[in-house]
């Protein structure tokens, strides 16, 4: 005897067809494949744990609304009709699909999978931003890291944009639309070549400088690097002159090694020693150079939560011995 289709049920307010898989039970479906799988409605409710009659009646209901029989029930058990294989195959497929699905985004709440896209002035090997994401990236292996340089605004711009979805930048941005909080400090340096009347000394002083010419690059740090040499030597003489450069930072620090100029860096980029150069301390410098976080109100993500609550660790263990 062949089975009548169900009619198709019709949205009310559209007045068209509402697809029939999106009225098939998720248990159904589940169910089918146990039968499937097992060859017998008995073994798959006890592989369940559902009972008998809920199988059945779930399967039945099922070949109903399809309009095909899934089984060809006998003594023994079930086998599955040609029509009933080919269904089993495609949903079993789709069923594996939705669980990759469900345990992806679980893992992603979790902050064990996902992406995090970090903005950065620079990575120096050593350095404290270096050693951060190194032991993010192997506390949390699934997640992926994008990286980007840039200087301060152009990071800023991206992560309004949603670029990006954390950046570390030079100093304590106060921003209305965005989180930030301060990590970490280092000294600031001066890096002269080493055939300069000052490389023996143990330090140097912002009025020993005046009348050089620094050197200062446009991307990364350079533009607040500009500032603060401006903002040191105002009103002091002889003038100095600064030079700006679209290098990157290795570059800048070679062309000094050369003596077009001097610069000032942060103490992380005196770890990387550079051929004819030479960092010193600064001895009237009033405080460290600050470097903070910033992120949008809108990320809430886990893997950034991490990152952050990383952060914070790792800067109290380093401020704790002060």
């Amino acid at each position: 005897m062949r089975r009548r289709r169900s009619a198709p049920m019709i949205d009310c307010r559209s007045g068209t067809p509402i697809a029939l898989g999106s009225r098939i039970p998720l248990a159904s479906l589940i169910q089918t494949l146990a039968v499937a799988e097992h060859l017998n409605f008995r073994h798959a409710a006890n592989a369940l744990g559902v009972s008998l009659s809920s199988v059945s009646a779930r399967v039945k209901t099922l070949e109903e609304d399809l309009g095909i029989l899934l089984f060809e029930r006998h003594a023994r058990g079930v086998r599955l009709t040609e029509a009933g294989r080919h269904f089993v195959e495609l949903v079993a497929a789709g069923v594996d699909q939705l669980d990759h699905a469900v345990k992806t985004a679980s893992m992603a709440a979790s902050g064990e999978c996902g992406r995090l896209r970090i903005g950065v002035h620079a990575l120096i090997p050593r350095s404290f931003l270096a050693g951060l994401i190194g032991r993010y990236r192997n506390e949390h292996p699934g997640i992926e890291i994008e990286m980007t340089e840039s200087t301060a605004r152009e990071a800023v711009m991206q992560l309004r944009a949603d670029r990006l979805d954390i950046v570390f930048v030079a100093g304590s941005p106060e921003l209305p639309d965005c989180h930030s909080r301060r990590i970490w400090t280092e000294p600031l340096v001066a890096a002269l070549p080493e055939q300069h009347p000052f490389a023996n000394r143990n330090a140097v002083t912002w009025a020993d400088l005046a009348g050089e010419t620094f050197l200062a690059r446009h991307g990364g740090t350079g533009p607040q690097v500009h500032d603060h040499i401006v903002l040191r030597l105002a009103g002091r003489w002889p003038a100095s002159s600064i030079q700006r450069f679209d290098v990157e930072r290795g570059t800048l620090l070679s062309m000094v090694g050369q003596g077009f100029g001097i610069t000032i860096v942060s103490a992380a980029t005196s770890l990387q020693p550079t051929s004819g150069v030479v960092f010193l301390p600064f001895a009237d410098e009033p405080e460290p150079v600050a470097f903070s976080a910033v992120w949008s109100p809108f990320s809430q993500g886990t893997a950034l939560r991490n990152l952050l609550e990383l952060a914070n660790k790792m800067g109290r263990t380093i401020a704790a011995p002060e």
